[in-house]
């Protein structure tokens, strides 16, 4: 009988173990015989043994394969995460699957920014640096376990803490710094174990990370297009095209809508007296405070300088009016502290509706709205003196 040299990977897939790729070698001595004991066969046994297992890694591998092809084509922080994680879930029937991020690092700042689903938000944790670091050790390889998980509880999603027995954690990095982790849990001990092999999480971790550096070059042009690079809020092009938009909207089903123009008063002191990097302070807070304040529905915009507009789908002149009376009560009881200084914020504000005498195009609306604001202004200042 020749010897024989095996060489193949061999995959454990179970409903209770997902990944164990173990690479065996018969050597230069080849794998002997078992005729003594079972004859032919056996060693037929043997062999057919060996080659479901070659079938199974081939198909985990080819699922591997598959999740990755459909998400290099992705340029979106939602598609890519959406994708990835549905696909895990989905192909290998993995209960937890989600992305951690370290806390203040280039991508946890940018993906802030971007409004996400709540399912996806529950996908996507945030953990802070010195703790990630210590919990994986500053490694990029993948760590498996099922052993004590308490020190990795500030990476797991919520809910989930007392049900978790496994875990796979496998480092992302972008431009060479890790920022954060694909993961995956189970509620048995046996799915990840130290000691399997973390070849194919490893090479799906590589291509995450390629993705997301595709996806952030991607979303920073897009946001640099639409958004104010001081405040973030949607610049005054898109405001305009969000208006046109509305307005027709309005229009066709005879649905209220109200435009409200905002101005800061005395910005120019403010910047006299503190500076420009208080003055910018100034105007970041107020745009966070307006965004914050206002419905989903709502579309703020910086319109230029310390000039706001928030567009009200839905909402009728009058209710607009009552919703700029409390943003200006809650300014003024909520100063901004930068620093040592406390910087008072008063705002000025008019409102203006489709259904007002002489609005019949979106510009039209803009302008009325700016008008009621300079008579607001006015009539203030006469009321002052």
């Amino acid at each position: 009988m020749k010897k024989a040299l095996v060489l193949f990977a061999w995959i454990s897939y179970s409903s209770s173990s997902i990944l164990s790729l173990s690479l065996l070698t018969g050597g230069d001595k080849g794998v002997a015989p078992r005729e003594d004991q079972e004859g032919e066969p056996g060693r037929f046994a043997d062999v057919e043994s060996i080659l479901d297992r070659i079938r199974e890694n081939e198909e985990i591998a080819r699922k591997f394969f598959e999740i990755e092809v459909s998400i290099l084509s992705i340029l979106d922080f939602q598609g890519l995460f959406e994708r990835l994680l549905s696909e895990i879930r989905e192909k290998f029937g993995i209960p937890c699957v989600w992305i951690s991020l370290i806390d203040k690092s280039e991508i946890s700042d940018l993906i802030q920014i971007f409004p996400f689903s709540k399912d996806l938000k529950e996908g996507l944790t945030l953990i802070d640096r010195r703790t990630f670091l210590r919990l994986t050790g500053n490694s990029p390889r993948p760590l498996l376990l099922n052993g004590d998980l308490h020190p990795f509880h500030p990476m797991l999603p919520k809910g989930q803490l007392n049900f978790i027995r496994s875990l796979a954690v496998s480092p992302i990095t972008l431009h060479g710094e890790v920022i954060g982790s694909l993961n995956q849990a189970d509620f048995s001990p046996l799915r990840y174990r130290p000691g399997m092999d973390t070849q194919l999480l490893e090479q799906l971790a590589v291509k995450v990370s390629i993705c997301l550096s595709n996806v952030i070059a991607h979303e920073r042009l897009k946001w640099v297009a639409v958004r104010d690079p001081l405040t973030g809020l949607l610049n005054r092009r898109i405001m305009e095209t969000v208006l046109n938009r509305e307005f027709k909207r309005a229009r066709r089903y005879r649905t209220p809508l109200s435009l409200a123009f905002i101005d800061m008063d005395d910005f120019k002191l403010i910047n006299d007296r503190y500076g420009h990097e208080d003055g910018d302070a100034l105007l970041r807070y107020v745009a966070g405070q307006l965004a914050q304040i206002t419905r989903d529905s709502d579309v703020v915009a910086r319109y230029g300088g310390d000039e706001f507009v928030i567009l009200l789908p839905g909402t009728p002149a009058e209710e607009a009016g009552k919703l700029l009376q409390r943003l200006q009560q809650h300014f003024r009881g909520k100063p901004m502290r930068h620093g040592e200084n406390v910087l008072p914020v008063s705002i000025s504000f008019g409102v203006a509706s489709v259904t007002d005498q002489g609005v019949a195009d979106p510009q039209s609306l803009l302008r009325a709205a700016d008008t009621a604001l300079y008579e607001n202004k006015k009539n203030r200042k006469e009321k002052s003196t």
